[in-house]
């Protein structure tokens, strides 16, 4: 009797685990959706609106071109010399797949516009200080204000020091 009892209780169960296959439900395939696509979306979202709400089509910040406008910064006047200086454009290079590649694509739009074409649509001063205080620049400066209203993510400050900011622009020009 002492065998019979567990011998019951284990039959059922075998019968009942015996039922039920993965044949039974679809698996379910997890949903990833990351800043870079939530906030994408968003802004595509908000752009369609826009244009169906006015009729036409507003230009996108991005495609503003303004060397005029050196932003708003420590960086006043960037000497670029005639030759690309390749060290310094490793270093540019370094730094933008360590820290920029997080939100920046070189030839696509991510959480930030794209970057391989920057220096077609701004001065390598207005970069640099974006780079360097973002904050003030989005507070003071029209491009990166609607840049912002853009994206609708801000360009975080990293800390990097002028030195960097200007590697990074000299790797931009490699990209021309």
């Amino acid at each position: 009797m002492k065998t019979l009892k567990p011998l019951l209780l284990f039959i059922p169960l075998c019968f009942f685990l015996s039922c039920q296959g993965p044949y039974d439900k679809p698996p379910k395939k997890p949903v990833k959706i990351g800043l870079a696509d939530a906030v994408a979306a968003k802004a595509s979202k908000e752009k369609a609106e826009s244009e169906s709400e006015s009729g036409e089509k507003e230009e996108s910040a991005v495609d503003l071109v303004d060397f005029d406008n050196k932003g708003v910064g420590p960086v006043k006047s960037v000497e670029l010399g005639d030759e690309i200086d390749q060290d310094m454009a490793d270093a540019g290079k370094e730094t933008f797949n360590s820290l920029c590649v997080a939100c920046h694509k070189l030839d696509s739009r991510f959480v930030g516009p794209a970057l391989g074409d920057v220096l077609d649509h701004r001065s390598p001063e207005w970069v640099m200080n974006m780079i360097l205080d973002p904050n003030k620049m989005l507070e003071e400066d029209p491009i990166a204000k609607k840049l912002l209203e853009e994206f609708g993510a801000p360009m975080a400050d990293l800390g990097l020091s002028e030195d960097q900011a200007r590697e990074l622009v000299e790797y931009f020009r490699t990209l021309k």
